[in-house]
């Protein structure tokens, strides 16, 4: 049988269809587990382990070997008759890609397996095979499971000492030094942050392969969005005399249908890149256009740089392939073209490129097109962020943080809060005996606490009648979309990932204490 991604039939030969009695014309078009209902022991037979085998091929894009299989195969007569099958499902991949179609071919190992396994070389060699490819499967399972598991903790080590450096640069660079200090300061805060891009495109792909990249697709405004785009690359445009032009739109609503926040790290991306990669003083154009007969938009990022030879465009989007970048001396891993594309194919959409060799290079990234939505246009008064607000009462914050320069930081930024006590804890068991002691108003915990797990410390504060009730927030530096579901449905009030910014953590504290007094606040905490 061949199956679209959906486990719709769209294709079984004659003797498939012989060996199961099912007429094609009646079955083309519908769903698997719809022509062969699974039983309700989804542990019983073949069909569940069908659908496990079939989940691996989907997630892995790798084929699955299943073990011999009994099925129950229906008579002329109306009886059963019990035959064994050795299944194999093969994932068919597209040129960009993406899964097309899944192939499920089984053998019939009836006679062999009613005569014991004994019934000669080529039965023997077909069982040798078949328990290989069992094998390699699970290898395979195993090393990818390894890779995730690898990746998350990386990406725990690397936040951890990110968090500090992000942290105490951006106090520095808000705190009124001298002119060239404040520069040296900015240029931390640069670095850090470039680094923490790096650190997010690597766990980005990780998410992205395991099922865990959640996107939120609405109607958004390109032109705004460009605009945040081009401010955050038009400093290193300037650096290499590269003009990027403005936008030029060839379109009615100017809305096209994506997440915001990934639409923008792909643009910025595609920027970076045409930027980068220019000759000095050249230019970047991009053109927003409509495809009216598809209803699409289509968003182009053009440079005027060397170029992209033929023989090398199909290696374009491969992660972790940089072409020639190397010997230009362009930072980067080689992850930032594919997991565009990637994002973009999330938010069903494609990326593309043309390039002429010596004349330069054009992605086009193409969108559904989206209507204009209301939009609530109140914004917030700008102010000095650390400048001392007290809040209407005092409140106390408990910290559980075994880091001793994230908690001082914490403490640095809660000055701007003077109202605010803050208790810090290093250990999680003395977060609890605090907890109980001083009913916080707010606790931030961390997972990784040398005595007792975070996890363990938020189901005890939700066990304890004393403490069932006070907002917990975790602020961790796993990123993982895993660890933050199960701790939100295990009772956290919010999931933040470390590094955090002093404008967030500030408007997490003003959000559950309360607007501080200056801001119009009159409620106590």
């Amino acid at each position: 049988m061949v199956l679209d991604p959906g486990l719709h039939l769209v294709a079984v030969n004659d003797a498939y269809c012989a060996a199961t009695m099912i007429v094609r014309e009646s079955v083309v078009g519908r769903h698997l587990f719809d022509v062969f209902p699974q039983p309700e022991d989804v542990d019983h037979d073949g069909q569940s382990n069908l659908g496990a085998s079939l989940g691996r091929v989907k997630a892995f894009l790798q084929p699955d070997t299943m073990s011999v299989q009994q099925y129950d195969i229906p008579r002329a007569d109306g009886t059963f008759e019990e035959r064994y099958w050795s299944p194999v499902n093969v994932p068919v991949i597209g040129d960009d890609g993406q899964l097309r179609w899944i192939i499920h071919r089984v053998e019939d190992v009836t006679e062999f397996v009613k005569a014991g396994g004994h019934g000669g070389t080529e039965e023997a060699d077909i069982l040798r095979r078949s328990a290989a490819l069992r094998d390699s499967n699970q290898l395979l399972r195993d090393s990818n499971d390894a890779k995730n598991d690898f990746l998350s903790r990386m990406s725990h080590e690397l936040r951890t000492p990110l968090a500090a450096v992000l942290g105490f640069s951006e106090l520095l660079t808000l705190s009124g030094l001298p002119e060239e200090q404040h520069e040296w300061s900015s240029a931390i805060l640069r670095a850090g942050r470039h680094l923490l891009d790096l650190v997010n495109d690597v766990l980005d792909i990780s998410r992205i392969e395991s099922g865990d990249l959640a996107l939120s697709i609405e109607p958004i405004a390109v032109g705004p969005l460009l605009t945040d785009a081009y401010e955050l690359v038009a400093p290193l445009a300037i650096s290499r005399e590269v003009q990027i032009h403005p936008p030029t739109f060839d379109v009615r609503s100017g809305y096209a249908v994506a997440d915001p926040q990934r639409l923008k790290q792909v643009v910025v991306n595609l920027l970076s890149n045409a930027v980068k990669y220019n000759r000095d003083g050249g230019d970047v154009r991009v053109h927003v256009q409509e495809n009216d007969a598809d209803e699409q938009v289509l968003l182009a990022v053009s440079d005027t740089g060397q170029g992209i030879p033929g023989n090398k465009l199909a290696r374009l989007f491969v992660p972790f392939d940089r072409l020639d970048a190397p010997a230009t001396g362009v930072e980067g891993i080689g992850l930032g073209l594919a997991l565009s594309r990637t994002l973009v194919e999330r938010m069903g959409g494609t990326l593309t490129v043309d390039s002429v060799e010596g004349e330069g290079s054009t992605f086009t990234i193409t969108l559904g097109r989206g209507e204009p939505v209301a939009i609530d246009a109140d914004s917030e008064e700008n102010r000095d962020l650390l400048v001392p607000l007290p809040y209407a009462g005092d409140a106390k914050l408990l910290y559980i943080e075994d880091t001793a320069t994230n908690v001082r930081l914490v403490e640095q930024i809660l000055g701007a809060r003077p109202s605010v006590k803050l208790l810090p804890a290093m250990f999680g068991s003395l977060g609890l005996e605090l907890a109980q002691e001083h009913r916080p108003q707010l606790i931030l915990l961390d997972l990784h606490l040398p005595d007792i797990d975070g996890g363990e410390v938020l189901s005890r504060l939700r066990a304890d009648d004393r403490t069932k009730d006070i907002p917990v927030v975790i602020l961790s530096a796993d990123a993982t979309m895993r660890q933050a579901d199960a701790l939100i449905a295990a009772g956290a009030s919010a999931y933040l990932t470390k590094p955090i910014s002093v404008r967030d953590l500030l408007a997490l504290v003003d959000g559950v204490l309360g607007a501080p007094a200056d801001a119009g606040a009159t409620s106590q905490p």
